[in-house]
């Protein structure tokens, strides 16, 4: 994990995140501003992080412990990593020098300790004798298979107990009727948020994440109701899908785990999974904010598979994800995709090769609005949760109204209505001004919402 001392990037560090929310916890915290007494040797990274109160909390990761990373943290949070080892690691990820994580001869003594007690624990490597904080979840994984599967049954049997209440809620709402939902006696965003709380508690960010949706729905305006019960359904059918996970394909169980929360380890990814080498094609990339993190999204395609893959990076403090890849590259190299029942998020493998630029101006191929709406079907019913695939939509012209936009395909005299919350991110008077009135290529993403453009090709570029 830390070859020679090495320090990792952001994206290794958030990769440890057991949840959504202890992701952006830790990116909250990894700056200087809460840090002091912060150090760092080969093996180990330290510091205090002030908390609500008196006593700042101390924090230690063993980086080289046996069987992987090893930590102690005096917040007594149930989750492993926590947001206060998340934030020192990627405080210490982000130094390139001695600066708030300086190289130290050895650790102060609270450290010290932990971190000799743990080195030494035979019985134990993951956890330390009398350490505040649940210790190694990943990091015994590969010394002691027997514990690992243990802490998996653990964690679904919480999970499943969520589910279970999670189900008890939404039959409550549904016998006391949708217009209950107006009344906060009865699930207003206190009692929601209360779920939601529940859900984290339970180790399923996913289902958590459903329920702020869920809470969200209600302030969304006229029709509020049809969308409540719209995603009482899909929510419904995710706890119901875990529930009964062992009767579902393989496919369809991984999606449900994802969908649930549950992470896949990249490393593991890498070691286990089978690699599709193609000549990949940068389509487009945007980058959005969650809370003091940075996500990256990076779509692909392969030119010889024809496959659409998502790479999903993350920064931490105002600093870039990586990879860089710009729209317009092409990349002679392996991706993993994540299971699923319909594939689409991948991590990049081995490279072969230098990176390159399409060795033409013109646009991708791409297909007709027919065609994309019956793929995003098709996505669909492999993966009953997805918002949207991505797609190239090639000869559409978008129009602007005042119900909406539209891409209009003149050939077919077919229209799909423009995503309208393209409209707090996208430039749809910039796509219009490239189009001069005229079809251009677009890709972006194709759901329920209608299409959200995300990169398109001048029809009439200008030779250099």
């Amino acid at each position: 994990m830390n070859p020679q001392g090495e320090r990792w990037t952001a994206e290794q560090v958030l990769a440890l995140a057991p949840d959504t929310a202890s992701r952006i916890a830790g990116g909250e915290l990894g700056t200087a501003g809460p840090w002091s007494g912060t150090g760092s040797d080969a093996q180990s990274v330290w510091g205090l992080c002030q908390g609500g109160g008196s006593a700042p909390y101390q924090t230690v990761v063993d980086l080289e412990g046996a069987g992987g990373p090893g930590y102690r943290c005096g917040c007594r949070s149930r989750r492993s990593p926590c947001e206060h080892a998340l934030g020192l690691l990627l405080l210490w990820a982000g130094e390139t020098g001695e600066g708030s994580v300086p190289k130290a001869a050895a650790p102060p003594e609270w450290a010290g300790e932990w971190l000799a007690a743990r080195r030494s624990s035979a019985t134990a490597p993951g956890v330390a004798e009398g350490a505040e904080t649940a210790d190694g979840t990943a990091a015994a994984a590969g010394a002691d298979p027997v514990a690992a599967r243990r802490r998996a049954e653990q964690r679904a049997a919480r999970i499943e107990g969520g589910a279970s209440e999670l189900e008890q809620r939404l039959t409550d709402l549904l016998r006391d009727g949708l217009a209950s939902a107006d009344d906060d006696s009865h699930a207003g965003f206190t009692v929601w948020g209360e779920t939601a709380a529940r859900m984290v508690d339970a180790q399923a960010p996913g289902l958590a994440a459903r329920v702020r949706e869920l809470a969200s729905v209600r302030a969304s305006g006229p029709g509020w109701p049809g969308r409540m019960l719209e995603e009482c359904a899909l929510t419904h059918l995710l706890s119901q899908g875990f529930l009964h996970r062992e009767e579902l394909p393989e496919g369809l169980a991984a999606t449900t785990r994802s969908r649930v929360g549950i992470p896949v380890g990249t490393a593991g990814l890498l070691a286990s999974g089978p690699a599709v080498r193609d000549h990949w094609s940068v389509l487009g990339r945007q980058d959005s904010e969650e809370g003091r993190l940075t996500a990256r999204r990076t779509w692909l395609r392969g030119r010889r598979t024809g496959r659409m893959a998502l790479l999903l990076s993350f920064g931490a403090a105002g600093r870039a994800p990586e990879p860089a890849l710009p729209t317009g590259l092409v990349l002679d190299a392996d991706l993993v995709y994540y299971p699923s029942a319909r594939p689409l998020r991948a991590v990049l493998g081995t490279r072969y090769g230098r990176p390159a630029p399409e060795s033409e101006a013109t646009a991708p191929p791409g297909t007709g609005i027919a065609e994309a709406l019956a793929d995003y079907g098709e996505a669909l019913r492999d993966d009953p949760w997805l918002d949207a695939w991505p797609t190239v939509l090639s000869g559409v012209t978008p129009i602007p109204g005042q119900g909406g936009w539209q891409l209009a395909d003149a050939r077919t005299g077919t229209a799909v209505p423009v995503d309208p919350r393209c409209l707090q991110r996208t430039n749809l008077w910039q796509l219009t001004a490239v189009s001069g009135g005229g079809p251009v290529t677009v890709f972006g993403e194709c759901g329920h919402r209608g299409f959200a453009p995300i990169t398109t090709w001048d029809p009439h570029p200008v030779p250099l």
